[in-house]
């Protein structure tokens, strides 16, 4: 039953004197708005289903904010992969392998919780250094003996939450064989990748040595897709595709060498660095990305104003009218960027935001 109007308006003036009385207003307005929106639903016919998804997702994401929060400025890796291989195939020991080198590398690593490559990704990072994000399902999916127990495993009630945190607090993502449910995750985050929803972020195929699983995938979306047209060429830039665990981490750690993080403010794509270019490069920039720039040149600035208070307000920039339309060729951009800065302190921890 819908409420009245007179008490729908005294709900709505009950919310607002709640965001009055909260003991923290940094982020005020989009508290006011989180509330104003669940107030809003209030006074619509939903049903009790519609209320039970609601509290079930919001109760997802606040365990989940709260699980990564502590962690906030350590770059995290999104393992993917079959949750039937065997601990003892070649697919299970690269995985290991790979898990084990990039928390070397001091990045940390996140995974589904469940058994074949999660298990085997759990392993190789340790618990210290992974997260679990496991999924309720009616035949319960058990955690790994790697993460059982661990502080760091969360278990969702909704599929889309448990992918919306595995894409929100991923740096970087690796991929192993798998089947429908992998090949579905490969295709999603290229897609979020290519339509500007995820990242910029490298993207690591990674299949056992002189293994053919990615490569046979990738000559079906070169011929298929590229062939007729359907994605562009630039789009083979979003990812990589390897069976060394060597060329996987330094796909990874090589992305965040001098290129930092980026943002919108307003019209401008402001791209973050961790070591100034010179003028020169910038130069080199323009010309050879002068096609992905809609109006004005590539520049090197200063924080914007929208960004005053960012923890990143300090690291020099460059902005850009990008077309938002050719992110195989931002990749490049920032792959030359890469290539171009100077090594610094900063550049030797890329596992650090």
């Amino acid at each position: 039953m819908v409420p009245s109007s007179q008490g729908f308006e005294s709900l709505q003036a009950d919310a607002l004197d709640l965001i009055d009385r909260l003991p923290m207003l940094k982020h005020s307005e989009w508290i006011e708005r989180s509330l104003s929106t669940i107030v809003q639903m209030a006074g619509e016919e939903l049903d009790r289903l519609d209320w039970k998804i609601i509290s079930s997702s919001l109760r997802d994401m606040e365990k989940a904010f709260s699980l990564f929060y502590p962690y906030l400025h350590v770059r995290k890796i999104a393992i993917f992969g079959s949750a039937r291989i065997s601990p003892k195939s070649p697919e299970y020991l690269i995985a290991r392998d790979f898990a084990r080198a990039i928390a070397q590398q001091g990045f940390m690593v996140i995974t589904g919780g469940g058994g074949g490559i999660m298990q085997a990704a759990n392993e190789g990072a340790t618990a210290e250094r992974s997260f679990g994000l496991n999924i309720q399902l009616p035949f319960e999916q058990d955690s790994n003996p790697f993460i059982a127990g661990d502080s760091k495993l969360l278990n969702f009630k909704y599929f889309f939450t448990r992918k919306l945190f595995f894409l929100r607090e991923s740096d970087a993502l690796a991929l192993f064989p798998g089947g429908f449910g992998t090949l579905d995750e490969a295709f999603e985050c290229l897609t979020l990748t290519q339509t500007g929803k995820f990242g910029p972020a490298p993207l690591v195929l990674i299949d056992r040595p002189g293994g053919d699983y990615w490569v046979d995938w990738n000559n079906f979306v070169q011929k298929q897709l590229g062939g007729r047209g359907l994605i562009s060429a630039d789009d083979r830039s979003l990812y990589t595709i390897t069976d060394d665990v060597n060329v996987a981490c330094e796909a990874i750690a090589s992305f965040y060498q001098v290129y930092h993080s980026c943002r919108y403010v307003r019209e401008q794509l402001v791209i973050r660095l961790k070591t100034e270019l010179s003028e020169e490069n910038v130069d080199r920039l323009n010309t050879d990305f002068s096609d992905i720039v809609v109006t004005g040149k590539i520049a090197k600035s200063q924080a914007l104003a929208p960004e005053i208070g960012d923890p990143t307000f300090d690291l020099p920039r460059l902005t850009l009218h990008f077309n938002q339309r050719n992110l195989g060729r931002l990749y490049q951009l920032i792959a030359a960027i890469n290539q171009m800065g100077s090594a610094s302190p900063a550049a030797a921890h890329p596992e650090q935001k």
